[in-house]
C-alpha cells in the first residue's frame, strides 16, 4: 500500500542545465533539425537491463519529454546468436516500469536490413568498401595496434565487380561463417583504430528471432548504428563515452551515403561501487548459478531491483541526482541506497515483524484475553490511518533485544529492566527459562504495567528502550530474505593476480530466515507491496515465491543511511548566509 510522497512545502532549487541540455537548446535556437528533438534508446536484446541502462533511459526519454520531442525504442538486433525474444519483452517491461513509454515508435535494426544491404552495395560501387577473405585473427594482425600502423589486406584492391559478386554470394549463403567479411575502405594509418577498415557485414548462419532464416549476413553495430539513427530521423544520438572514438566512423559512413546526419553527444556511463555492470559478467553470474536468475534481488538488473522492492521513482531520483558528466567516475552505491530509503520513508507504511522470535510471557496479563492496540501506519502523519494490532499474554520479541548479562548502556530488555512495547505498554523482565540441553534462553517472563496501556508512561518515568513485538497467537509465519551487497570489494574486478573476480563475492549476500512472525495486517499483503518493518528496514513481498498464507519478504534496504548523515553533517557545517 504505497502512498504518494509527502510534500514538504518547499520549492526545490532548479539545477543548472547540463552540457547535453545546452547542446539541444543551442540547436533549437539555431533551427538545426527544423526545431525538432528526436532521441532513441537502442538496447541490444542479449540480456536484461541494469541500473546503468536506467541512466541512459532517463536521459534519452527525459530529453525528449523536456523539449517536446519523441524517443524511439529501437532494438539493436544485429547478432542473432546472442539475442532472444525473452530479452526483448523484459526490456519493454523495464522501460514501462521506470515510467516511460515509446508509444507506437518501436523499431528494430532488423527492420532496416534491406536498406543497410543496399547501402553496403552503394559503398562498394563507390569504392568505399571491399570484401575481405582474411580470417578474423589475420584481420586483427593486419590492422596493427596503437604503436604499429595497419597494412593493407591482400584483398583490399579487388575490383568493384568482384566485390559485388562476392558480397551477393555471401548473402545467397554460398560461404560458411568467417569465410569473408565486408570492410569499409578507410585509413589504415589512423591513430583511431576504429577507422582502420572496420568490418561492416559478416556471415552468420543463425536463425534470427524476427527475420528467421531470411538472412545469413548481418551488419555490425558500427555499420548499423548511425544509419538506423538516420533512417528514423533522430536528431540527438546520446551515447556513452566508449562511443566517442566511434563518432568519426559514423560520420564517415553518413557523409559517404549523403543521408540525414544526427548529432551524436557522448556522456559518462554509470559505474557503481560493489557492483558489476557488464552484461557479460552478469550473464556469467546467472550461467554459473551464483544467483537464481536475471531477476535475483541481489542483481543490479532492473528486474532484480524491482523484485527486491526498489521503487522506480527512487531510481529516477538517483539518476537525476548523479547528473550527467563528460568524464567517467565511480558513484558510491550508498547514494543509490539513500535514494531508495528517501522514497520508501515517504511511501512505505510502518508495521511490526519479528525475524528471530523469542517467546515472552506476561505473567500478570489474563490468560485468553486479547485486546487490540491502535497503531498508526505512519507515526508522524495521521492521514495514513492506522490498524489494530492484537495484544495477548504471549508475545514474540526479537532475540537480539534481550540479554541475560547485558553490556553497559544496554537499553533493551534484561532481567530487572523495563522497556516499552511499541503502541502497547511498559513491561519489566522478572525471569528467564532456559533450554535444559543447551542452556539457551527460550522464554522470558515479564509483568506489564496496566496503567501504561498504549505505551505511555503513567507517572512520567523515563524508559529508554522501545521494542517491536507481535502476538504469538495472531502473528503470521513468514520467510524473510535478508539481502546484502553481492560483492565485498568496492571494485569487484580489482583482484590480486591469479585470482578471479568471482572471489569478490560476498558469502553473506543472502540470509534466509524461516519461522519469522509478522503482524496479522500483513496476512494478505499484495505481492510487490512495500513496507517498513519498524526498527528493521524496508521490505517487499516477493513477487515470485509468496503465496496466500505463506508470505515471503525481501529486504529492500536497511534503515541505516550513511549518505543522509553525511548530508546532515555538511549542512550543519556550512556557513550561514
Amino acid at each position: 500500500m504505497d502512498k504518494p510522497a509527502r510534500e514538504n512545502g518547499q520549492e526545490t532549487e532548479a539545477r543548472p542545465a547540463h552540457f547535453i541540455e545546452e547542446a539541444i537548446e543551442e540547436d533549437l535556437r539555431t533551427g538545426r533539425f527544423g526545431g525538432r528533438v528526436a532521441t532513441r534508446f537502442p538496447p541490444e536484446p542479449n540480456g536484461y537491463l541494469h541500473i546503468g541502462h536506467a541512466k541512459a533511459i532517463c536521459l534519452d526519454f527525459g530529453m525528449a519529454q523536456k523539449y517536446g520531442g519523441t524517443c524511439n525504442l529501437r532494438f539493436d538486433d544485429t547478432n542473432p546468436g546472442a539475442e532472444d525474444v525473452e530479452y526483448v519483452e523484459s526490456i519493454k517491461e523495464d522501460i514501462r516500469w521506470l515510467g516511460f513509454d515509446w508509444g507506437d515508435r518501436e523499431y528494430y535494426a532488423s527492420d532496416y536490413f534491406d536498406q543497410l544491404y543496399e547501402w553496403a552495395e552503394q559503398l562498394i560501387r563507390d569504392g568505399h568498401a571491399y570484401v575481405d577473405s582474411l580470417s578474423e585473427d589475420e584481420i586483427r594482425e593486419y590492422r596493427g595496434n596503437y604503436y604499429r600502423k595497419g597494412r593493407e589486406s591482400p584483398y583490399r584492391n579487388r575490383s568493384v565487380a568482384e566485390n559485388l559478386d562476392l558480397f551477393r554470394r555471401m548473402r545467397a549463403g554460398e560461404f560458411p561463417d568467417g569465410a569473408h567479411v565486408l570492410r569499409a575502405k578507410m585509413d589504415l594509418e589512423s591513430q583511431n583504430m576504429n577507422l582502420r577498415d572496420p568490418v561492416m557485414v559478416r556471415i552468420r548462419h543463425a536463425t534470427h528471432h524476427r527475420t528467421g532464416d531470411r538472412w545469413c549476413v548481418y551488419p555490425t553495430y558500427d555499420w548499423a548504428h548511425g544509419q538506423c539513427d538516420s533512417i528514423e530521423g533522430i536528431t540527438h544520438s546520446l551515447c556513452t563515452l566508449e562511443f566517442e572514438n566511434h563518432r568519426p566512423l559514423y560520420d564517415w559512413f553518413l557523409d559517404r551515403l549523403g543521408v540525414h546526419h544526427p548529432r551524436q553527444i557522448e556522456f559518462a556511463r554509470l559505474n557503481l561501487t560493489y557492483t558489476v555492470l557488464s552484461k557479460r559478467r552478469l550473464a556469467e553470474l546467472v550461467q554459473e548459478g551464483v544467483v537464481s536468475g536475471w531477476d535475483d534481488p541481489r542483481m543490479p538488473t532492473l528486474a532484480g531491483l524491482r523484485r527486491r522492492g526498489v521503487p522506480p521513482e527512487a531510481i529516477r531520483a538517483f539518476c537525476d541526482r548523479i547528473g550527467v558528466a563528460k568524464n567517467d567516475s565511480i558513484v558510491d552505491v550508498g547514494l543509490l541506497e539513500h535514494a531508495i530509503r528517501e522514497h520508501l520513508n515517504a511511501t512505505a507504511p510502518r508495521v511490526m515483524a519479528v525475524l528471530r522470535p523469542l517467546r515472552v510471557v506476561i505473567e500478570n496479563y489474563p490468560e485468553g484475553q486479547v485486546e487490540e492496540m491502535d497503531a498508526p501506519f505512519h507515526p508522524e502523519d495521521p492521514s495514513w490511518g492506522s490498524r489494530k494490532v492484537p495484544f495477548s499474554r504471549v508475545l514474540y520479541i526479537e532475540r537480539d533485544d534481550f540479554r541475560e548479562d547485558p553490556p553497559p548502556k544496554w537499553h533493551r530488555l534484561a532481567p530487572g529492566r523495563e522497556v516499552r512495547l511499541r503502541y502497547a505498554c511498559l513491561m519489566r523482565c522478572t525471569g528467564v527459562t532456559h533450554d535444559p540441553a543447551t542452556g539457551e534462553v527460550v522464554e522470558v517472563r515479564c509483568q506489564w504495567d496496566e496503567a501504561s496501556r498504549g505505551g505511555h508512561s503513567p507517572d512520567g518515568r523515563r524508559v529508554k528502550g522501545t521494542l517491536h513485538w507481535v502476538s504469538a497467537a495472531h502473528a503470521v509465519e513468514a520467510e524473510v530474505r535478508l539481502y546484502d551487497r553481492l560483492f565485498n570489494r568496492a571494485d569487484p574486478t580489482d583482484v590480486p593476480e591469479g585470482a578471479s573476480w568471482l572471489d569478490s563475492l560476498n558469502p553473506e549476500s543472502l540470509t534466509v530466515l524461516t519461522g519469522c512472525r509478522v503482524e496479522p495486517s500483513l496476512a494478505g499483503a499484495a505481492p510487490g507491496s512495500r513496507w517498513q518493518f519498524e526498527r528493521l528496514g524496508y521490505f517487499c513481498v516477493d513477487t515470485k515465491d509468496s503465496a496466500p498464507g505463506r508470505p515471503v519478504f525481501n529486504r529492500t534496504v536497511t534503515l541505516k543511511d550513511t549518505w543522509a548523515r553525511i548530508e546532515r553533517a555538511m549542512t550543519a557545517a556550512a556557513p550561514e548566509g
